[in-house]
């Protein structure tokens, strides 16, 4: 599958085999195959991989907040390997459930410090 990152990859949403969303793609990672070549072996999200693509004062205000809002500082980014995408067009989608996941570690701190404590937040569709 040939891709440009910029068009086809980056910013895009994640979405399970389930149409459930992931999250959005903020980075790559390349491998090098046994003859040179480079290729996507992961797509990255979270909101710490998002701050070190922007970099600058941007950059480092939203890795300081992914890690605030951890209960495990530094948070690490969600790490999905190609193998796990099924096709990419207005999204990439993925051959897997999103509940098969590792959470994201923001999600998670506002869900248990914010969305929880709702009243009827426990009953609502998720």
């Amino acid at each position: 599958m040939r891709l440009q990152l910029g068009r086809h990859l980056l910013d895009r949403q994640i979405v399970d085999v389930d149409g459930r969303l992931v999250g959005k793609v903020d980075d790559v990672e390349f491998a090098v195959d046994d003859d040179g070549y480079p290729y996507v072996a992961n797509l990255i999200s979270g909101q710490s991989a998002l701050g070190l693509r922007i970099g600058g004062p941007v950059g480092r205000l939203l890795v300081a907040v992914a890690d605030r809002l951890s209960e495990n500082p530094p948070v690490p980014p969600l790490c999905l390997p190609m193998t796990l995408v099924v096709r990419v067009d207005s999204a990439v989608w993925l051959r897997c459930r999103a509940d098969g996941l590792p959470p994201p570690p923001v999600e998670a701190w506002l869900r248990r410090h914010l969305i929880d404590r709702i009243p009827g937040a426990g009953r609502a569709g998720g």
